[in-house]
């Protein structure tokens, strides 16, 4: 059966129970009617039998009772007992016409309408006459004939079906209200599980459901409250590993910036020196190769500078010495001297945090230098924010990170693009057990990141 999108269960089943009353309700009243039918045809045979018993009698009278007063056929007094609203009675000698007939008048009560009474007609054809033998001395001196208006047969059999929908549907509308309180009663518990599932998916995996009466829903909570177990279990392994990972990629890029500051820094200054040497030779020996050792001295300068650059975002200053606050003012002075006046970069901090763990405040300036990076290359933005603030929520710290520019949100070259560096911040985010979203802003596009910090009243101070 077809319900409306997003109904309720407790409404589709009381559809469902309407649907089948109603199919009971037609099968019930066609049976009435049948059986309406069948008495109808029973009773009038019986009536036609007694009429037939009742003329052969009177046959009989003529020859054995002398100057009998009342002619024959008397159909009035065989009918006097027996005529019914509609009921006809009448006589017809052997092979002749009808000689005389006994009909009662119509009830009272009311026609059918014109609906049901033609389609009763069509169904039953009620008025068939029903016709038995008049027989005298064992044969057949005519026959008693019997039927009954249709007009009120139909009237009869929508009076029986009339009442029995006007029962019917009482019954069902109140048997709908009780379904549908029993419904609501025993699905009360569904709300629970909705709200158990709606903190499962807000990420809080300590959700459980209390038990519940019915065996069905018992199932569930029993499965729900594994699920959340084992997936408590595996975001705590996924959460180790991830904390894992971070150190590990730390660790690799302390060692390619002191492999890349060793190897090519020392090769970048050779080739500078040599350079410079080569040209004061060449000024006087062959000035004619003097450009290209200035070209060459210029490019090993490009190289160095670029180097420079890599090595501050693969290894930057020790915030540990510095500060997260005094090392992120440095990364935006950084990108401030970087951009050449095509991007401002601001910064604002609110709140202490000299005492955040080591690596915490490390993962915290690697996510901002991300989140300025993204901002600065990919959002084609001419102002990047850059905000840090301590926030106190009900005893427990939070740290709420914010970096907003002006760029085209939605765009494809937007901040706000996924790839691997907004995966790394996910990672980073996800170790401290933190939350990260990006959300397009008025102009541009905004990443906010909060991360939960023990002991927020002493830090938020």
């Amino acid at each position: 059966m077809r319900v409306w999108p997003g109904s309720d269960l407790k409404f589709r089943l009381t559809l469902r129970i309407v649907a089948v009353s109603a199919i009971c309700l037609v099968a019930t009243s066609a049976y009435v009617l049948v059986d309406a039918d069948r008495i109808a045809r029973a009773r009038i045979a019986t009536i036609a039998g007694i009429t037939a018993d009742g003329l052969a009698l009177q046959r009989s009278k003529l020859d054995w009772v002398r100057d009998l007063p009342a002619p024959f056929p008397d159909l009035q007094t065989i009918a006097a007992p027996l005529m019914a609203p509609g009921l006809c009675i009448a006589y017809r000698p052997g092979g002749g016409e009808i000689v005389q007939r006994f009909c009662a008048g119509a009830q009272d009560d009311g026609e059918a309408p014109s609906i049901f009474s033609a389609l009763y007609r069509r169904l039953f054809d009620p008025g068939r006459e029903i016709v038995r033998p008049v027989l005298f001395r064992g044969e057949t001196v005519g026959e008693a004939t019997v039927w009954v208006d249709p007009a009120t047969l139909a009237a009869e059999a929508w009076q029986q079906v009339s009442r029995l929908v006007a029962v019917m549907t009482v019954t069902l509308l109140l048997l709908c209200g009780l379904v549908y309180a029993a419904l609501a009663r025993a699905l009360r518990p569904t709300v629970l599980i909705r709200s158990g599932l709606e903190r499962i998916a807000a990420g809080d995996l300590a959700a459980r459901l209390p038990p519940f009466d019915l065996a069905e829903l018992s199932a569930i909570r029993d499965v729900f409250n594994h699920l959340a177990e084992s997936l408590q279990c595996t975001l705590d392994e996924r959460s180790e590993l991830t904390r894992r990972l971070v150190a590990l990629q730390d660790d690799e890029r302390r060692h390619l910036a002191r492999e890349l500051h060793d190897e090519f820094g020392q090769c970048l200054a050779a080739i500078r020196a040599l350079a410079a040497s080569a040209g004061q030779t060449a000024s006087q020996a062959c000035p004619a190769v003097l450009a290209e050792c200035q070209s060459i001295e210029r490019t090993a300068g490009h190289m160095a500078e670029t180097l420079r650059g890599a090595l501050f975002r693969l290894r930057p200053p020790d915030v540990d010495e510095l500060g997260l606050a005094a090392s992120l003012e440095g990364l935006v002075a950084g990108w401030n001297g970087r951009s050449r006046g095509r991007t401002r970069f601001e910064i604002e901090l609110h709140g202490s945090f000299g005492t955040l763990p080591a690596a915490f405040g490390a993962n915290l300036y690697r996510i901002a230098q991300e989140a300025m990076t993204n901002a600065a290359k990919h959002a084609d933005a001419t102002r990047v924010g850059l905000r840090l603030a301590m926030h106190e929520r009900g005893g427990a710290g939070e740290v709420e990170l914010i970096v907003q520019d002006d760029g085209k949100a939605g765009e494809p070259n937007s901040a706000v693009r996924p790839g691997m560096g907004v995966l790394g911040m996910r990672e980073r985010v996800a170790s401290l057990g933190g939350r990260l979203s990006f959300a397009p802003a008025e102009m541009g596009s905004v990443l906010r990141v909060v991360i939960p910090v023990a002991g927020g009243a002493e830090l938020a101070a």
